[in-house]
């Protein structure tokens, strides 16, 4: 068969052009996905690819994982550059979130001089994701899922295998010869994901054979429907002002108000309230019709408070 990843990179690589002389990061942990890209990734862009690879130091496993990678590269002629992190969860959080967390902070750090860090998540993945987003009744944000570019750190990454299953990348690489690692954690089912993966995705499938790439053409509507509504947002700021005067805001529908200032929040301050904090504000913004009536409501770290004729956001409570 074709390579299945060389057709998706090559497919993602006309909707996002690189630079003609800028070096690619590729994040490779070993597994199937990973080592899938970084050899159609190599074979695209030869001589130009980093692989990228993060020691979690989690499981006796992880020394495995990197001797694994290492010799992936030397046998591809790919330079390969190596982070040894702890990711243990810190009260509070929960061991997934500290993995992703640490993962990007460590992919960050050693992609200075890199144009992109591709990384390998695939068709399974993003319906996974999906599933997840509808279990924890998510809005649009939610259901668009994960973007096939994206910038965190101030680097850019991109996901260009969205489009692929798993069970393809799978079949080419066993075609081709090319060993790949499992992480034994992934059959974990104390982790939620892991639990959707192996019990009720297997269910939908049965039930939807392509059910998979229909998840994935929902986060693909609720990405371009979320697109429309940050576009209206920023309309709307542009009359309300930043922070945003109050009666200019009474002036717009609830719907609009709240789409106006979940924007403002997540991009001037970087929080997003939850829902049952935003039909608060909501109700408080439309209470103040007189100069005496104040504000006041914990979103994030910080509080939202009343400040003359508009609103004013503080970072720390």
């Amino acid at each position: 068969m074709a390579d299945p990843a060389a057709q998706a990179l090559a497919a993602w690589s006309l909707r996002h052009p690189l630079a003609v002389d800028g070096l690619i990061g590729v994040a490779l942990s070993g597994g199937a996905d990973s080592t899938a890209l970084v050899h159609a990734a190599q074979a695209q862009w030869p001589g130009r690819v980093v692989a990228l690879h993060v020691h979690h130091g989690l499981q006796a496993a992880a020394d495995g994982f990197e001797a694994h990678v290492r010799a992936t590269c030397e046998s591809l002629g790919v330079p390969l550059r190596v982070a040894h992190v702890d990711a243990r969860a810190q009260p509070g959080q929960s061991p997934e979130d500290a993995a992703r967390l640490t993962r990007y902070a460590a992919l960050a750090g050693m992609a200075a001089d890199l144009q992109v860090v591709l990384l390998g998540q695939h068709l399974g993945d993003q319906a996974e994701t999906v599933l997840l987003a509808l279990s924890r009744g998510a809005g649009l944000p939610g259901l668009a899922a994960m973007p096939d570019a994206f910038e965190r750190h101030g680097v850019r990454f991109a996901r260009p295998l969205l489009s692929v299953s798993a069970e393809r990348l799978r079949e080419s690489l066993k075609e081709r010869g090319l060993a790949w690692v499992d992480d034994p954690t992934n059959t974990d089912l104390r982790f939620t994901r892991n639990r959707l993966r192996q019990r009720l995705l297997p269910l939908w499938l049965e039930l939807f054979p392509h059910g998979a790439q229909a998840l994935a053409r929902t986060a693909s509507h609720a990405a371009q429907a979320q697109q429309l509504l940050d576009d209206l947002a920023r309309l709307d700021l542009e009359a309300l002002g930043q922070p945003p005067r109050l009666k200019a805001l009474q002036a717009l529908s609830r719907e609009r108000q709240g789409n106006a200032l979940r924007y403002w929040l997540r991009q001037a301050h970087g929080v997003l309230p939850s829902a049952a904090q935003l039909e608060e504000l909501l109700d408080q913004v439309q209470a103040c019709r007189t100069r005496g009536h104040g504000l006041r409501l914990k979103v994030g770290p910080g509080l939202l408070l009343r400040d003359g004729e508009s609103l004013r956001y503080t970072p720390s409570v």
